[in-house]
């Protein structure tokens, strides 16, 4: 995969409010986002026989295996789940393994001793019957016990063990090809999602501003109207203590300067894939209480809307990073 946000010309935004520079969302590098969702085969042969293995995920808070690999191999199903999770850190697993034995061990034993006492227990019969039937010996093989299958096919588990892993190895790396490629483009989905809301960060910040002084001027034009006639004196000061209580109660610098931080955060480890979808989940919750502040905050119909399409990009996001392992 490549870089999750494309190189920028210039990786910072200036600040309206504060005057500071941000990072962009943008920065270029190598992204290690998988999806937990795919397929995966391997096989592997040998002079004892082959084998397959298929493994199956889904998303999942954790790591779920769910094994299937028969009485044949059943003791190397520690040894196979250790191997799994020292490679793969979340999902929900369904992984099949079967064993085809090489044809030279498929052939079975009989049982000459049992066979044998057919044979005899049936010639006795028909001599009681009085019967000139002759006896078959492929129906004889027929009978319960003539053919020992308890060893047939078996194979020591030391041996099969090599091949398996070699199988699971192979399978393991086919899955995360195909994690690799939908994780891809999860990514891009999500950059797009990030540049969103970085979009309406800056509008948001642009906009802010305008608010306090509008209500100012709202409020200078409504106590005019209302003191007209009326002979009662309204300083500045007195307007102006208003403004500033309306100021204080609608200020939103410190949500819009922590969503921009969380931005910043949440590309950085959309690319390092540290922690990995737990943690993005996390970035996720917090970004989404600051723009709930954000719009608790807002007195301005333009900065509604803005923090409503945030809000859109983000539950966007989260569905995205649910299945980010």
């Amino acid at each position: 995969m490549k870089a999750d946000f494309e190189p920028q010309a210039d990786t910072t935004t200036d600040d309206p409010l504060t005057g500071t520079q941000h990072p962009s969302v943008g920065e270029a590098s190598e992204p290690a986002a998988r999806s937990m969702t795919g397929q995966g085969t391997g096989r592997a042969a040998g002079e004892i026989g082959s084998v397959a293995v298929e493994i199956r995920s889904v998303n999942h808070r954790g790591l779920r295996i769910n094994l299937r690999m028969g009485d044949r191999l059943a003791a190397l199903e520690g040894r196979l789940e250790q191997l799994i999770r020292g490679e793969l850190n979340r999902g929900s697993l369904q992984v099949n393994v079967s064993f085809v034995p090489a044809a030279h061990n498929l052939a079975a034993p009989i049982n000459s001793t049992l066979v044998l006492a057919y044979a005899q227990e049936l010639h006795r019969l028909r001599e009681s019957l009085m019967s000139d039937d002759p006896i078959d010996l492929a129906a004889l093989l027929q009978l319960p016990g003539a053919i020992d299958t308890s060893d047939s096919g078996s194979a020591d588990p030391e041996t099969v063990w090599p091949l398996l892993r070699r199988a699971a190895l192979a399978a393991i790396e086919n899955l995360d090809q195909m994690r690799a490629v939908e994780g891809a483009a999860m990514v891009d989905a999500i950059r797009a999602d990030c540049e969103s809301i970085e979009q309406q960060r800056v509008r948001i910040l642009e906009l802010a501003p305008a608010v306090v002084e509008q209500y100012r001027e709202r409020l200078e034009a409504r106590v005019s109207q209302f003191l007209q006639g009326r002979g009662i004196d309204f300083g500045p000061l007195d307007l102006l203590r208003e403004v500033q209580i309306f100021a204080d109660r609608c200020d939103i610098s410190e949500e819009l300067t922590r969503l921009a931080s969380h931005l910043r955060m949440f590309a950085e480890t959309l690319v390092t894939g540290e922690a990995g979808g737990r943690k993005l989940d996390f970035i996720i919750q917090e970004m989404f209480r600051e723009t709930n502040t954000i719009g608790s905050k807002s007195a301005d119909a333009r900065i509604a809307a803005a923090v409503v399409e945030i809000k859109c990009a983000i539950e966007r996001m989260r569905e995205l990073v649910q299945n980010i392992e």
